[in-house]
């Protein structure tokens, strides 16, 4: 039997195209293990797969002042001792990185034990441990066609994002029997990602009542940013996260809010639900989600309000916008060929280890 090691984490971003491929992978056989840290999301949700998890330490590597920039360093070396250790425990034939600062000593076990890795790059630019990762790779694959200019040549490969299949298969009825909402009103769907975005929920709530004229609001907030407040506000329900029911919830929406992170935006894409993208600002990260939502508004797949222009009468203006030309906005996604992501990346896989 083949052996694979998935690897990736810190954000659901980071875990769920690796989720997408499990299907196909057990289709073709492999033995399939996931190394990740020990206190991320990526725990929760491959656990939850049925697939074996393996924890090491992990640390993040930061381009500002933190005093953990001093430990952190330590506990990505003991990262790297455990995965060379788990390395010559699980014997893979290859390595699929998603990225996020747990794959990186991940990464680097493999190729010392010349164990051909293959790493996938979200975002329209490779962030910094993909760019760690990626000299030990022999695939790098990416979403954006903008992105195979920053990639090393000869590695490079367009595949597009991995989406799951239970995405497609939503049942609208399920998800009024969930919410409480009734069937002729339109739905709107705000994500802030896996770990919430608190000006975009302050935003949400501020305008809370005058968007509860027009529309029904499904609001993932994120860990710990419920307004209890709000309960039993009518056609207005808030989760900290949902999973599950996600599919669901996605086939009842007619229009979305939400954060710019590139698997999100993919799956959103190939959902062809128009959408107003908020990215995290450039001042709280290295600018990656801004890039990504001008690449989808140039496409015409999406508006864009960035957050320093968030208020209010901002966002209600925008999801005015964003509603009347709603179909404009599907027309256009319409036009936009879907590669079979995980196909090639499959493909890419078996080349690897033959």
């Amino acid at each position: 039997m083949k052996r694979i090691i998935l690897t990736g984490g810190g954000t659901a971003g980071h875990v769920t195209p690796n989720i997408a491929l499990l299907p196909r992978l057990r289709q073709s056989g492999y033995e399939i293990s996931y190394i990740g840290s020990r206190d991320g999301i990526e725990k929760k949700l491959i656990q939850a797969q049925g697939v074996p998890y393996y924890e090491i330490s992990s640390g993040k590597l930061r381009r500002y002042f933190d005093l953990k920039n001093f430990t952190d360093p330590f506990r990505v070396l003991k990262g790297f001792s455990e995965a060379s250790a788990l390395m010559k425990k699980l014997k893979p034939d290859i390595v699929f990185s998603k990225g996020g600062f747990v794959s990186v000593p991940v990464v680097i076990a493999a190729r010392r034990h010349h164990i051909p890795v293959i790493c996938h790059e979200s975002d329209l630019t490779p962030g910094l441990a993909n760019k760690l990762s990626m000299p030990g790779a022999t695939k790098v694959c990416c979403n954006f066609p903008e992105t195979i200019q920053y990639l090393p040549k000869g590695k490079a490969v367009l595949t597009g994002c991995p989406i799951r299949r239970e995405l497609m298969e939503g049942n609208r009825t399920a998800a009024l029997n969930l919410t409480g909402f009734t069937p002729g009103k339109p739905v709107l769907l705000v994500m802030g990602g896996s770990l919430g975005a608190a000006a975009v929920n302050q935003a949400v709530r501020d305008a809370l009542p005058e968007l509860l004229k027009r529309y029904q609001i499904v609001h993932l907030c994120g860990k710990g940013k419920l307004d209890e407040s709000l309960n039993g506000t009518k056609g207005y329900v808030q989760y900290e996260y949902i999973q599950k029911e996600l599919p669901d919830l996605f086939a009842l929406c007619d229009i979305v809010i939400s954060r710019a992170g590139a698997n999100a935006i993919c799956e959103l894409l190939a959902l062809r639900k128009p959408t107003l993208l908020i990215p995290l600002p450039a001042k709280a990260s290295r600018g990656d989600q801004l890039l990504n939502a001008r690449s989808f508004e140039r496409q015409g797949f999406s508006m864009v309000l960035e957050e320093e222009h968030l208020t209010k009468d901002t966002l209600l203006n925008a999801v005015e916008e964003l509603s009347g030309n709603r179909q404009t906005y599907i027309d256009a996604m319409e036009r936009c060929p879907q590669s079979d992501a995980i196909r090639i990346i499959l493909e890419l896989i078996e080349q690897a280890v033959s």
